[in-house]
């Protein structure tokens, strides 16, 4: 089901921080927002979510509205990784995953077979088999992010809203968890991710929304969005654009604009 919001409108306290956003997510693909700090791309994200309320404007998951979905049922069909998140428990790292499981079963219910095939492979999809029995203070950072990832996707859900997913693992875990994302999309799951890195958003994404204090820039194809004057509008900054051993074009920034 395509995931939507139109003519979206978000304030965090007094501050206006998304005005006038109108996109559509569509899944099987991959879809990066980007943007300079501040410009409510985590805001976006959690909105899509319904973890936030709009001022104006809706979002809808197909035809029905993210605001009248039951809590239990959207958690279901919508994974959310947020930005540096915390682990309140020590908890082995199987039974931390296993909690992304909780919105399919029953109150008091015991893990079924469904739970277990779901962990094992949430735990093989982001290479944290050998963790499963480490509690989680003794993981490094990069480790904690794969795990809370796998703690989403044992979830099974329909998308999967990742903030800033890339930030705390190294190159090679970088590279390892966008062709998961790519692998989760071609699944028939929506992705939809915050990054940084221009880079990584024309090797991993489909699609790219650009935002600039809050009201869209450019959305549509990465190889359009990621293009020299969307850039220059979302970032202020002059780009290379250079072909990868694929043939993907990759903006490569080279100065800021005069």
């Amino acid at each position: 089901m395509e995931l939507s919001v139109s003519d979206l409108a978000v304030s965090l306290g007094n501050r206006r921080v998304l005005s006038h956003v109108t996109a559509a997510f569509q899944p099987g693909r991959v879809t990066a927002i980007l943007g300079a700090n501040g410009s409510g791309k985590s805001t976006l994200v959690k909105t899509l979510a319904g973890l936030l309320d709009a001022d104006a404007g809706h979002v809808k998951l197909g035809t029905r509205h993210i605001a009248r979905i039951e809590p239990r049922e959207r958690a279901r069909l919508i994974g959310y990784l947020p930005q540096d998140p915390i682990v309140h428990w020590n908890l082995a790292v199987r039974d931390l995953v296993a909690l992304g499981r909780l919105p399919h079963r029953s109150p008091f219910a015991g893990a079924s077979q469904d739970d277990a095939m779901a962990i094992g492979a949430a735990l093989a999809a982001t290479d944290t088999h050998a963790l499963a029995d480490r509690g989680a203070d003794q993981l490094s950072g990069g480790e904690r992010a794969r795990v809370l990832l796998a703690r989403v996707l044992a979830g099974e859900p329909q998308w999967l809203l990742a903030d800033e997913p890339l930030a705390s693992l190294d190159p090679v875990h970088q590279l390892g968890l966008l062709d998961q994302l790519r692998a989760l999309a071609a699944t028939g799951m929506g992705v939809v991710i915050v990054l940084h890195d221009l880079i990584q958003a024309a090797r991993a994404a489909d699609d790219v929304l650009l935002l600039k204090a809050g009201e869209v820039v450019a959305f549509g194809p990465a190889s359009q969005a990621l293009a020299h004057q969307p850039l220059r509008d979302a970032f202020g900054v002059e780009v290379m654009i250079v072909p990868d051993e694929q043939g993907r074009l990759l903006p490569v920034p080279i100065g800021r604009t005069r």
